[in-house]
């Protein structure tokens, strides 16, 4: 399951302009660019702290405060992609982290 294809749709705020995809080779990698996407608009918010922690809640909140999130994943069996929903990507990036800590 870690090798499928993943595209996260995501949009930003209430203009349509706004919306834009990502794609990557695994949910792996999708849930460490959403994580990325956050700790960037971290050290935008915080220039001057060198090392920026966070918790899953603060994690959550900003997924949460997306216009619009989901994911698409490529199913191998059926040849096609699955829709997943913001809680669903947002259960996954726990599990990642999860075992990053490991």
């Amino acid at each position: 399951m870690s090798n499928r294809h993943t595209i996260i749709l995501m949009q930003t705020s209430q203009h349509r302009a706004s919306r834009t995809f990502m794609d990557y080779d695994s949910i792996s990698q999708a849930m460490d660019g959403i994580c990325g996407l956050y700790e960037r608009k971290l050290k935008e918010l915080n220039p001057a702290i060198r090392n920026l922690t966070y918790d899953i809640s603060d994690l959550y909140n900003f997924i949460d405060g997306l216009t619009d999130l989901s994911a698409l994943v490529y199913d191998h069996s059926i040849q096609s992609y699955l829709p997943y929903d913001r809680q669903w990507i947002k259960h996954r990036t726990l599990q990642h982290l999860k075992k990053l800590a490991q």
